[in-house]
């Protein structure tokens, strides 16, 4: 629905988080889910790190609603369907979000959402197709190889997607549970202090003071390196999805 667009797009961003730049990071400088290559693509080449770090609500909008929601006719999809299928579609990829949709309501898997589609999504309650959409966006992401790595955080985003999604449908939170991500985080290294070095340490199993010190610094190189991830002391988008601190 049209007038779900923002709210979805706030929903969206909670689990996209802030400013990324990690070298390991394979989509390269992000700031709310928008890669650079995406930036540039939408308002020139010339366009800088700097310039997406200050990315404006008026420049977010149009890249989500143009490159997403618009692409996958959320616009006409019934509440709660459409903030499932943009998520899923942000996530990965319009195509795939597409065809979990059509699975869902026995359509044709052609990854392109079009009228026999929307009139197969007619005949079908809106929180069965939510909740088989995030059935299928599960199956998907365990069969993964990175899965181990990764797992927490994706199943974290996926639970909060099925559970506001019920809830614009008109269900309740209870129906799929309550699991909410992080809205933002803090990249933290060694002589930082705060709460997320005691969620960083909590998840080492270490105490948790708040103070990053050797002790800490050691663990997490430690954690990192076993793996995969680059050992570098350092916690942040990577990190932290690793450890399912963050969607």
């Amino acid at each position: 629905m049209e007038k779900n667009f923002k709210m979805a797009l706030n929903h969206v961003l909670v689990h996209e988080g802030g400013w990324a730049d990690h070298p390991r990071d394979p989509g390269g400088a992000t700031m709310k889910g928008v890669t650079l290559i995406t930036y540039r693509r939408h308002f020139g080449e010339d366009k800088t790190k700097d310039d997406l770090r200050n990315i404006t609500n008026g420049e977010l909008e149009k890249i989500y609603d143009s490159g997403y929601w618009r692409k996958c006719h959320c616009n006409d999809l019934p509440a709660g369907i459409d903030y499932a299928v943009f998520d899923a579609a942000v996530n990965s990829g319009p195509g795939r979000s597409a065809k979990w949709l059509q699975a869902s309501v026995g359509a044709e898997q052609d990854g392109s959402i079009g009228s026999s589609t929307l009139s197969h999504v007619q005949d079908h309650a809106p929180i069965e197709v939510i909740d088989d959409m995030c059935d299928q966006r599960l199956a998907f992401l365990r069969s993964l190889s990175t899965w181990s790595d990764f797992g927490k955080g994706w199943a974290r985003r996926v639970e909060g997607v099925r559970s506001s999604a019920a809830i614009m449908a008109g269900g309740r939170p209870s129906d799929f549970g309550t699991m909410e991500p992080l809205v933002e985080y803090v990249t933290v290294k060694k002589d930082s202090e705060g709460s997320w070095v005691r969620k960083l340490q909590k998840a080492l199993g270490i105490q948790a003071d708040g103070k990053f010190g050797s002790d800490t610094d050691t663990a997490l190189r430690a954690w990192q390196e076993k793996h995969g991830l680059e050992s570098d002391g350092i916690a942040g988008r990577n990190t932290y999805r690793a450890f399912g601190l963050i969607a």
